[in-house]
Formats: structure tokens, C-alpha cells, sequence
């Protein structure tokens, strides 16, 4: 699943038949803390979803389950509306710093 934001809907008056009925939006894909990333996508909706909401989608052959029994010809569907996100990222391991050299000062006393 996949993190994004509907930006917008799209209508079409001529489609599969399979789709009538069907609602689809455009969504911009997000990472885990929601920065825009990769191009906006179509995505068919059974959720109810509206504009601006953040939502989980899916793409592939399971994009077509939600629909069941009718399978219509679609390759991303909004499964999800997020409420919140909520997102730990560890540091990055820092190498340590080396030891201080310690020298003999080749001063005489």
C-alpha cells in the first residue's frame, strides 16, 4: 500500500462498463512524511474519498477487489482514508571520531 493526496477527479463519459458507477481521482503519491514524491496517478475510489484527504492506495491486480464481482480494468484503487501518520526514523549510525594522538613534546625542560 501507498501513501497520497487527492488532488482532483477526473470524468469520462465513455468507459468501460465495468467502471460505471465508479469514481475516479487524481492522487499525488507521498512518502511517510508526506513530501511529494514521483507523478500524479489516477485512481479509481471505493471509499468516499474527497479532495485534499489523505488516503492509502494499491496498484496491480488487487486494485480490481474492492469491486468484486465485477472486475473492472483498473490499476490503482484509494482502499484507505488516513486519519494520522505517525512515523519513528531512527539516526543514522555517526562514526566515531578517532582518538586524539597524544606526542611527546620534543621540547627539553
Amino acid at each position: 500500500m501507498y501513501l497520497g493526496r487527492v488532488v482532483g477527479s477526473v470524468w469520462a463519459t465513455v468507459k468501460n462498463p465495468a467502471m460505471t458507477g465508479c469514481r475516479m481521482l487524481v492522487v499525488q503519491p507521498l512518502t511517510p512524511e508526506l513530501r511529494n514524491t514521483g507523478k500524479r496517478l489516477i485512481c479509481m475510489d471505493c471509499t468516499g474519498a474527497g479532495a485534499g484527504e489523505l488516503v492509502y492506495w494499491v496498484r496491480g491486480k488487487e486494485a480490481s477487489f474492492p469491486f468484486r464481482p465485477q472486475e473492472p480494468p483498473v490499476d490503482t484503487t484509494i482502499v484507505g482514508i488516513v486519519d494520522e501518520v505517525h512515523v519513528k526514523r531512527t539516526l543514522p549510525v555517526q562514526a566515531k571520531a578517532p582518538a586524539p594522538v597524544h606526542r611527546k613534546s620534543s621540547r627539553k625542560s
